[in-house]
This record gives C-alpha cells, structure tokens and sequence, in this order.
C-alpha cells in the first residue's frame, strides 16, 4: 500500500483518520466502526463493502495512523 496515498484517504463517513491493519489488509475508522477492505493494493472506500467491527475488535484495534 503506498503511503502518499494512505496519508491521503479519510473516512468516507465521518471525514476522520484511518489506521491501516496490515495484518488484514484493512483501513480502519475508529469512529464510524467500520473496516474498508483493500483488494489488490486498492482500498475499497465504499461504506456497502466496509466490515462493522465487533466491541472488542474496536477496543483493541492494532495498527498505525494514518494522517
């Protein structure tokens, strides 16, 4: 995932920060709860394909934020 283009992307929902789990290729909002899938090294930003997160999974969400 390039990082320009990470420092770049907010939420779709809320305009806020994402943090990038590399683990599940996922960009993460902590605000709107949701998980954007990225496929093939393209983030998917649509709110229809975005994972909700479980309680636990948002209280101890890993990864590093993205500005």
């Amino acid at each position: 995932m390039d990082q320009k283009l990470l420092e770049l992307l907010v939420c779709p929902v809320t305009k806020g920060k994402l943090l990038y789990d590399r683990n599940k290729q996922e960009l993460i909002s902590k605000q709107a709860r949701l998980a954007f899938p990225i496929r093939d090294g393209i983030p998917c930003m649509l709110v229809s394909e975005a994972r909700v997160l479980d309680p636990d999974e948002y209280d101890t969400q890993a990864g590093s934020e993205i500005s």
